[in-house]
């Protein structure tokens, strides 16, 4: 059981709600070690390798999930149908994560206390 779901939906850079996204996962993770992340729709491109930001004076935050790992943080998932219709693949992604369909998302999400959506 997943005691709190993190759910990315948005893209990096066009608001804050994947920084915010990003901050409240690693304060979660002082506070439990059951925190699982969930990559849906626009949400993947935040796991996007060659992500540059600075070209619109954005932040990049994103190297920032190469530390998931230092917080205990395994537990990643990403919509398998929101890869294919951004014509991405897992080996573009900057970490790990576990590729599921999104009908198995929906059931990991099913056991979790809490939901944050960015």
């Amino acid at each position: 059981m997943h005691q709190i779901a993190v759910l990315f939906r948005t893209a990096p850079h066009g608001s804050a709600s994947g920084r915010e996204g990003l901050d409240a996962v690693l304060a979660c993770s002082a506070l439990t070690d059951e925190v699982a992340l969930f990559f849906l729709g626009d949400g993947v491109f935040q796991l996007a390798s060659g992500q540059q930001p600075a070209g619109i004076l954005g932040r990049d935050y994103a190297p920032t999930f190469k530390l998931l790992a230092l917080y205990d943080i395994e537990q990643v998932y990403v919509c398998a149908e929101s890869l294919q219709e951004r014509e991405l693949s897992s080996e573009q992604l900057l970490i790990p994560a576990q590729v599921i369909s999104r009908q198995d998302l929906q059931s990991q999400l099913q056991d979790s206390a809490v939901r944050l959506v960015f």
